[in-house]
């Protein structure tokens, strides 16, 4: 990673997909391009319609996860055969972008802005007016110290 990425990902940007599907990352989440930590992997997100984009040091843990699933536990199989089908590896160009595949884009329903959300380890990434929506959802929920708590904070 570069000197100003640590390998947390953390805070909101607003950016734009380009027609080609590329998509500017934050310069302080971006790995140096001669680094061994170019190599990342963005998964359909199972709960909501996003993308999640996993580094270098959360791949060999997914991979770790994945394969413990039995070959005889058909749901398990089953759900990693579709996220597998839109995964997509890839590293960074010169200029600090991504290119995300029309699979991905079309699950998340990314349109041309964007938000990208740092979430400690890994970040994700929202169709602008949908993340908007999400967050004026969750300011009207009043549990949040409650969720909170659930977690040690």
């Amino acid at each position: 990673m570069s000197a100003n990425n640590t390998g947390k990902f953390f805070g909101e940007y607003r950016h734009s997909v380009d027609d080609k599907g590329r998509l500017t990352i934050p310069s302080q989440w971006r790995p140096k391009l001669d680094s061994e930590d170019n190599n990342f992997l963005a998964l359909p997100s199972l709960t909501e319609k996003s993308v999640t984009v996993y580094p270098p040091r959360m791949i060999e843990q997914l991979y770790e996860r994945f394969s413990q699933i039995s070959m005889g536990n058909k749901d398990g199989q089953r759900a990693i055969r579709r996220v597998m089908s839109m995964a997509q590896n890839f590293s960074f160009d010169r200029q600090g972008r991504i290119h995300l595949n029309e699979k991905l884009i079309k699950h998340a329903g990314l349109g041309k802005s964007v938000v990208l959300l740092g979430e400690a380890s890994k970040f994700m990434i929202y169709d602008e007016a949908l993340y908007d929506q999400l967050m004026a959802e969750d300011e009207e929920s009043d549990d949040l110290a409650e969720i909170a708590k659930d977690f040690g904070f």
